[in-house]
């Protein structure tokens, strides 16, 4: 064979291995992986196609012949996100750990029409095991095309999914309500929402803070439906800062807060005397925003470590088990919230 002249325009493939040697790509495959019932003769002759076409075996194919996968991919829609960003970091540290590489595919850049296809193809199982980020609905739908018989587990809101595969859940409920009830505490008579977008139309965050308002017997307003980005907490901050009767606003993530923060300054109502805002996520600069942002802590690294951990406890049953260690949410206090001013207009409290 004319190896440069036929085989340089193309990867070569077990199968022009096999077609040099005169065997099969089964036995090929025996050979590179070192098994034992092969001929001395054979052995030879594929050891020497190898060489002279320049083959190198894949990890698929050193997985598919040893029955181990050792590769995973991240089916993830954005990677600019604070929480995604440092979920891929968890997984990665992770998976490095345990000898594993990663692969991301970035949902974004795929047509809705050629989603399924997309996903069908990287989860093919000889390409290893699957982890998708389902926090909204392009990784939800991603999650619903995932072949049988794959590998995978999914990261997820709380109540977005069904048990249709192992899955890490974001309890985002009960730190919108613990979120919640620490304003309520601080004697504000009620709290709107400015909220995220949700990956299943049930957002966790708004039952969360809707429930800890019914509990306490308070109002409970429309919550503002808003993006993840700083215009869009600033569009809805506009709106709240017009209205003298919001004294508390907790907002779906940082960014929307500091967008908010942004228009309560333009509106000359102060943080937090006037407003008392509380943002969800704790970025890294959100210590640094002025006024320093009360915000609920996610360890999202965490979660992304324990998914993998989970990840690999499916394809390794009788390996060491590896207890979930994402720390639970917290509520950090810093200077944007505070007890509303005395009000002196005479009505009930």
């Amino acid at each position: 064979m004319d190896v440069t002249g036929n085989m340089d325009s193309r990867k070569v493939s077990i199968r022009d291995v096999a077609r040099a040697a005169g065997v099969s790509h089964q036995t090929v495959s025996r050979v590179i992986n070192g098994h034992p019932r092969v001929t001395p003769d054979t052995r030879e002759r594929v050891q020497q196609a190898v060489r002279d076409l320049g083959f190198r075996p894949s990890r698929t194919a050193r997985a598919l012949a040893s029955g181990q996968v050792d590769a995973v991919t991240v089916l993830v829609s954005d990677t600019t996100l604070y929480g995604y960003g440092a979920a891929l970091q968890g997984i990665e540290e992770a998976a490095r750990e345990a000898g594993f590489s990663v692969g991301i595919c970035f949902l974004a850049s795929v047509a809705p029409e050629t989603l399924a296809a997309t996903v069908a193809r990287v989860g093919d199982p000889s390409a290893g095991a699957l982890i998708v980020v389902a926090w909204d609905q392009v990784g939800i739908r991603a999650l619903q095309a995932v072949p049988a018989g794959v590998a995978v587990v999914a990261l997820s809101e709380a109540s977005a999914l069904d048990a249709r595969c192992p899955t890490i859940r974001l309890d985002d409920g009960a730190a919108a309500a613990h979120a919640t009830r620490y304003l309520l505490g601080l004697g504000h008579r009620t709290v709107h929402h400015v909220a995220i977008p949700s990956s299943s139309g049930r957002s966790d965050r708004i039952r969360g803070w809707r429930e800890a308002l019914t509990d306490a017997g308070v109002p409970v307003p429309e919550p503002l439906h808003a993006s993840w980005t700083p215009r869009s907490g600033y569009e809805a901050g506009r709106a709240l800062a017009a209205d003298p009767d919001v004294t508390a606003i907790l907002c779906g993530n940082d960014d929307l807060a500091l967008g908010v923060l942004r228009a309560l300054h333009e509106a000359g109502r102060r943080v937090p005397e006037d407003v008392s805002v509380v943002g969800f996520d704790d970025v890294p600069q959100a210590a640094y925003y002025h006024p320093a942002l009360t915000t609920v802590r996610q360890d999202f690294t965490g979660l992304g470590r324990d998914s993998f951990a989970l990840l690999h406890g499916l394809l390794d049953p009788a390996g060491p088990r590896r207890e979930p260690g994402a720390a639970r949410p917290e509520l950090i206090v810093r200077e944007s919230s505070g007890p509303p001013k005395r009000r002196n207009t005479g009505e009930q409290s």
